[in-house]
């Protein structure tokens, strides 16, 4: 690359102590196109030094000797117009191979803003972004389409269709002529008229024995006569006999102390409203390349949201503790490290060191020593799980365990993201994706809502 293409990129500075993981980063930004203005050890660089050359990002290897340095840059680094990428100093020194040129992709890609982190020769063949939800079918691009239109135009053009022996119009069916009721009345055959009775006697008649007297049979209904039908049906409804109800007691029922009746409530209920008391929790997964995705979610968290925010990420070294100075100078909420037996607070960001799990326990969560699984002690209705950049991809089946249990689960977008391999794998289940200023976003509203 030439001195002019160099130039031409956009200007970043490199704050690192001398040494292997320096000159690693130095070969990755002028190999990405980037022009370097700055090349300085933070302990011995001056925030108005930084801020007179007007750098576009810098780029900081961290690493505990320039914990205070930075401190002391803080102003400087703060700039809104000014864009912050960390990196391990110990990852980058050892960073060699294919490793150090897929990271020098990524580089590339942010210092251009494009999503191109492909090696060369391969652009065709970059599958486009995934979205969330399934694809369009062809039955819903006409979902709303008119149909009666098409319905005229193969009226006026009938005549037009060519025939042939494949197809023969059906034969015309004789059907019957449907007759009127006074037609079918008329058609019926007259009922014959009966017989004229003779005059009764003027005593009372004699009364035939008992035994030997055969009750008359009915008379059968002509055929064809309407004159057997009726509105009225054989089967005639019958009201049920009411039942009395039981008697009651005049002696009070049993009433606990607190006022209603032990009996009505059952164990699983009483089971739902001690878990309905556990307030929800929010969890950040996260891994290489995580730790910029994580201070841009937080920086863009409102100052007032209401549930705790738990930060997993793993370092090598456990140096937790930078993480939190990290990320206490961008989160508008309060950050701490994760200590066993202490509880959440909802408005606290908490930073998950090796060792500490949480617990699900009478009246909220708290932290314990032991490696339990964070998912499985957050209620779902009202948790919620991001999958950053760099995240355990083992994690995924845990995330979904938890999104069929109700909770919101989410990842970041392919753009801008180091790794996207676990993120990627929620956003093709369907579940939302975007930058993590839009998943913080989307967090706040659903805590308001």
């Amino acid at each position: 690359m030439s001195a002019s293409d160099r130039s031409s990129g956009r200007p970043v500075a490199l704050l690192a102590r001398p040494g292997a993981a320096r000159e690693r980063l130095k070969d990755a930004v002028l190999a990405a196109g980037g022009a370097l203005v700055l090349e300085a050890d933070p302990e011995a660089l001056e925030p108005a030094a930084l801020q007179a050359l007007g750098p576009a990002m810098v780029l900081v290897a961290l690493e505990p000797a320039v914990e205070d340095a930075l401190e002391r840059l803080a102003p400087a680094l703060d700039a809104p117009q000014l864009e912050l990428m960390f990196e391990e100093a110990e990852l980058a020194a050892r960073r060699e191979g294919w490793d150090a040129q897929r990271w020098t992709r990524h580089l590339a890609a942010k210092l251009h803003g494009h999503g191109q982190v492909l090696p060369p020769g391969h652009e065709e063949e970059a599958l486009p972004l995934l979205e969330p939800g399934m694809p369009e079918r062809p039955a819903e691009r006409h979902a709303d389409a008119p149909l009666q239109f098409h319905v005229d135009e193969a009226v006026l053009h009938i005549d037009e269709v060519p025939a042939d022996t494949l197809y023969a119009p059906p034969a015309a069916i004789d059907r019957p002529e449907v007759l009127t009721f006074e037609e079918l009345m008329a058609l019926a055959p007259s009922r014959a008229e009966p017989e004229a009775a003779p005059a009764p006697p003027a005593g009372p008649p004699e009364l035939p024995p008992a035994a030997t007297a055969p009750a008359p049979a009915a008379a059968a209904p002509l055929p064809g006569s309407f004159h057997s039908w009726s509105l009225v049906e054989d089967d005639a409804y019958v009201a049920p006999v009411p039942v009395a109800a039981p008697a009651v007691d005049d002696a009070p029922q049993a009433i606990d102390a607190g006022g209603f009746d032990a009996g009505a409530l059952s164990l699983v209920e009483l089971d739902a409203e001690a878990a309905a008391s556990v307030p929800g929790a929010v969890l950040l997964l996260a891994g290489i390349g995580g730790p910029d995705a994580v201070r841009r979610l937080l920086g863009a968290l409102p100052d007032d949201y209401a549930l705790p925010v738990l930060v997993q990420m793993r370092l090598d070294g456990g140096r937790y503790a930078n993480l939190v100075k990290q990320m206490s100078r961008v989160a508008m909420l309060p950050v701490a490290l994760a200590e066993a037996g202490q509880a959440l607070e909802g408005g606290n960001v908490y930073v998950l060191q090796d060792g500490v799990g949480v617990v699900a326990q009478a009246g909220g969560l708290r932290f314990v020593d032991g490696a339990a699984p964070v998912l499985e002690a957050l209620p779902a209705e009202r948790s919620a799980v991001v999958m950053l950049s760099g995240a355990d991809p083992s994690l995924v089946p845990a995330a979904f365990a938890f999104a069929e249990r109700g909770g919101w689960a989410a990842g970041q977008s392919g753009e801008g993201c180091y790794d996207p391999e676990a993120a990627s794998q929620l956003a093709v289940a369907g579940h939302p994706a975007g930058t993590p200023e839009y998943l913080a976003g989307e967090l706040a509203q659903r805590s308001a809502g």
